[in-house]
Parts: C-alpha cells; sequence; structure tokens
C-alpha cells in the first residue's frame, strides 16, 4: 500500500537514518545552561512542537494520532496537485480531522487556478477562501503550478505577480491569514545531474527527464521564479507569506538570509529540505547554526510528510515518528546521524533550547494566529 512521502520536491526526501552516535563536544564559548543549553534526545516528547508543513490526504487519522504521541501539532496544507486527492476531497479530510481535534490538528486551504481571467473566477476564488476562512482555515496555499505549469491565452506562463493574483492576494491579506507561497523546485532541478547535491534527487531526475529542468531550458528557470516570487512579495508588503520549502532557496543560507532581510513580512518553511542544511552544515557547520540562530524568529519546522490514500496506518505512525526524531537530532542536540541521501555522517547542530522552542512551536502559533499560551 502507499505510505508517507515527501511531496514538496520533484523527488520525495527521506530523512531515514543507519546509526547515530553521541557526539560529545561543546561549542567554542564552553558548555550552555539554562535557555541555552541544547535539548536532548529524551527530551523530544516532552517539548511542544509543530509541523507547519504536512498532507494528511486520508480520512485514517494515523498522522494525527502520532502527532498526539509525539507532542506535535499539525498544518495539513490542502494543495491543486494532481496526484492528490480532488480539491473538495482535501477539504473534507481536513476539516473533518481540524473538527474532530482543533488542539492538534489546523489546515490551509487552497483554489484551483482553472478559469483564471474571468472574472467569475476571482468571485469564486475569494467566495470559497470566506467560506474557509470561516470554517477554521488558518493559510491560504499557492503552488508551483502557477509559473511552471498554468498558461495563459496566449500559452505563456502564468508567474505569480500576473495582475489577474493581485486581488486574491489582497483579499487573504484581509482575511488576516498568511498566504504560503511554494513556487519552485529545489535548485537541483536546474543542475546537471553530476552537480547535485543529494543522491535522491540524482536517482529521481535521472529516472524522469522529463522534469528535469536542466533538459527543458524551454521552461522558466530558477531565477525568473524567484524574481517573479520575489516581485509579489514586494508588491503586498502587508501579507504575510510563508515561504514553503526555504523559499526555494534552500541551497544556500546566505542567499535565503538575503530574502529574508528584504521582506520582513515574510517567514520560510524547513519543509522536504533538511538535507540540503545538512549538505550546507557539513561544510561549515558554524555558519548553517548561526543561520538559525540570526533568523531564529522567521523559520518554521516542517517536514512535508503525507499520508496517502489508504495508507498503511502503522507504516505511517513508524515512518513519521522516525522522520520528527531524526530532524529533532539534527536541529536541537548536537550528536551525530548518518543521512543517506548524502552518503556522509552529519553532526547535529545543537541550537540553544530558546531558539528550538521557537522553530518548533511559538513562530507557527503567532504566524497562524493560534492564540496559544506560550
Amino acid at each position: 500500500m502507499a505510505g508517507l512521502f515527501s511531496m514538496a520536491a520533484c523527488t520525495p526526501t527521506p530523512s531515514a537514518e543507519t546509526g547515530v552516535a553521541a557526539d560529545t563536544s561543546t561549542e567554542a564559548a564552553g558548555p550552555a545552561t539554562g535557555d541555552d543549553a541544547p535539548y536532548a534526545m529524551a527530551d523530544f516528547a516532552t517539548v511542544r512542537k509543530f509541523d507547519a508543513h504536512v498532507h494528511a490526504n486520508d480520512a485514517d487519522t494515523s498522522m494525527l494520532q502520532q502527532a498526539r504521541a509525539d507532542n506535535f501539532e499539525l498544518l495539513s496544507i490542502n494543495v491543486d496537485y494532481p496526484d492528490f486527492p480532488s480539491l473538495q476531497h482535501q477539504r473534507e479530510i481536513t476539516l473533518a480531522q481540524a473538527k474532530a481535534d482543533p488542539a492538534h490538528f489546523h489546515w490551509a486551504a487552497t483554489f484551483s487556478m482553472s478559469g483564471f481571467g474571468d472574472k467569475a473566477w476571482l468571485q469564486q476564488v475569494n467566495a470559497g477562501l470566506d467560506r474557509d476562512v470561516a470554517e477554521g482555515a488558518v493559510a491560504v496555499k499557492v503552488w508551483k503550478n502557477i509559473g511552471m505549469v498554468e498558461k495563459d491565452a496566449q500559452g505563456k506562463a502564468i508567474m505569480l505577480d500576473n495582475p489577474g493574483l493581485a486581488p486574491v492576494a489582497e483579499h487573504v491579506r484581509a482575511l488576516g491569514v498568511p498566504l504560503i507561497a511554494h513556487q519552485g523546485e529545489p535548485y537541483n532541478c536546474w543542475l546537471p545531474l553530476d552537480k547535485m547535491t543529494t543522491n535522491n534527487d540524482r536517482e529521481y531526475f535521472a529516472k524522469h527527464p522529463q522534469y528535469h529542468m536542466y533538459l527543458h531550458p524551454e521552461q522558466p528557470s530558477h531565477a525568473t521564479l524567484m524574481a517573479a516570487r520575489d516581485r509579489f512579495v514586494a508588491a503586498h508588503p502587508t501579507l504575510r507569506v510563508v515561504g514553503a520549502h526555504m523559499a526555494s532557496l534552500e541551497y544556500d543560507v546566505d542567499v535565503l538570509a538575503g530574502f529574508l532581510d528584504r521582506f520582513p513580512n515574510a517567514t520560510v518553511d524547513l519543509a522536504a529540505r533538511m538535507s540540503q542544511v545538512q549538505y550546507q552544515s557539513n561544510a561549515d557547520r558554524a555558519k548553517v547554526r548561526d543561520f538559525f540562530i540570526r533568523y531564529q524568529d522567521r523559520l518554521l519546522y516542517g517536514t512535508d510528510l503525507t499520508q496517502s490514500p489508504g495508507a498503511e496506518p502503522a507504516q505511517v505512525k513508524a515512518e513519521t515518528h522516525a522522520v520528527w526524531q531524526s530532524d529533532w537530532r539534527y536541529l536541537a542536540t548536537a550528536e551525530t546521524q548518518h543521512v543517506d541521501v548524502l552518503e556522509a555522517d552529519v553532526q547535529g547542530l545543537g541550537l540553544p533550547r530558546s531558539v528550538i522552542d521557537k522553530v518548533y512551536y511559538s513562530n507557527a502559533v503567532r504566524e497562524f494566529n493560534l492564540q496559544r499560551a506560550l
């Protein structure tokens, strides 16, 4: 049966580990204390956490059950992805789970691009978003079909900064919820196979050349997509924007820092990009660790774990728990684990617990207006 997978990229990005070794080193400044002391693996179950990017696409509640067991809240994001259930079915699933357990399950709405450009389309989209927010949606998602798939009447790609999308953006702003924007594939998608940084991307694009943008120069470049997204964010400075998947700038934390500096209304989630962060920290751990500390108020923990229709419940729980624990080991502790897709051992960042508390919980509560007691 189908199980869990990470949908954000052209290819799944599993976080499975094959071995863990304790690391007894301390930071250069010496052992930290209080709020600066890193958490341990033993703290995983007791610390409040929030996965700000999952897809619960089955009425079965196995992922939600694991979230309760591991002290997580979930944000399940509906998306106009052809391999997912219909938008109506996604909405029914997420609405039901949110109503059943509003303390642990939240959802983000979306809309179809079918009919884009018609006055009726805009009215229908905005009315649907009104209904969804009234029924509890805490965000709205726009996907990479805008920029990479959808075409106008002249056959030109519809980019995020298309004037026809501006009224939707302003409506989302008026509703008081953030817009979650996923506007590109991982940067690896535009590189030759031998220049890609992770094995899973390399293997996927070797088998699926039709999705390998390096082979399709007629398609928008990564730079073109990012420029359109940046123009959009700049044009809506009071709209809160969550850049999904590290705003598709996962390949370089310095570039991502520039994006965050330029756009104070933006935050980013880490969904399905942990191996890219680990690749960079293996080259310069201090730089990556400093990035997380500097931008601790702008980062949201997320995985992109997806519960497919018909997934085996025990498998869902086991794989969800494994990914969450692996990421916790990397971000919250200084332990070393083997990362298969990098064919390398990776030392954890051992971030201060005050930073972990923000990245893993309070930033999401703030961004999605959940009004929790922090």
